[in-house]
Parts: C-alpha cells; sequence; structure tokens
C-alpha cells in the first residue's frame, strides 16, 4: 500500500501550515526551497517540520489533514507536543455572555 503523511510546518511568523504528502522528503525540500510560487509557506519561509502522521489509508489521510487545518493553533501545538489530553478541551469554544 502507498503510504501518505499528514504534516505541520512552522513558518518564520510563528503560524502553522497543514498539508498531506505521498513524499514527504520531497514536499518539505519543495516548501523550504519556495518551489510553490505565491504559496501560503513561500513568503514564510525558513520553514521547520514540527509533526508528521503516516497513513496507509488516503481517505484517513485527506480527513486527518481538514481536520487539523481547521484546528485553533493552540490545539495544533498541543499536538506537535504530543499533548494528546489536552486536546478534547481545546476543542470546546468559549461563548460570551
Amino acid at each position: 500500500m502507498k503510504q501518505s503523511y499528514v504534516y505541520i510546518l512552522k513558518c518564520s511568523d510563528g503560524t502553522y501550515y497543514t498539508g498531506m504528502t505521498s513524499n514527504l522528503e520531497q514536499r518539505f525540500e519543495r516548501h523550504t526551497s519556495g518551489y510553490y510560487k505565491g504559496s501560503y509557506t513561500e513568503k514564510r519561509r525558513p520553514v521547520t517540520l514540527e509533526f508528521y502522521a503516516e497513513f496507509t489509508d488516503i481517505n484517513l489521510a485527506i480527513q486527518s489533514e481538514k481536520q487539523i487545518k481547521k484546528w485553533s493553533k493552540a490545539k495544533k501545538e498541543a499536538l506537535i507536543n504530543d499533548e494528546y489530553e489536552k486536546l478534547p478541551n481545546l476543542a470546546k469554544k468559549k461563548f460570551k455572555k
């Protein structure tokens, strides 16, 4: 089975970029070199690879990427730092009174 990867890059401005690929090394090199002209990461280099997860089911990879892209910065950082116990609380919405 072909492997797929969901990854999170930290950009030079402190923001995160989440993506998916079947070739993590090549995709990371392209992000760092500015290969993707006009992309989110091109003007935010250098970037560092902070997290990746490996999938054998492309559909699960796509679903995970979409889910992580919607997460807050704090929730992405909890994932990056292996602080899985924090994820449920970071998912809760805060309502104004």
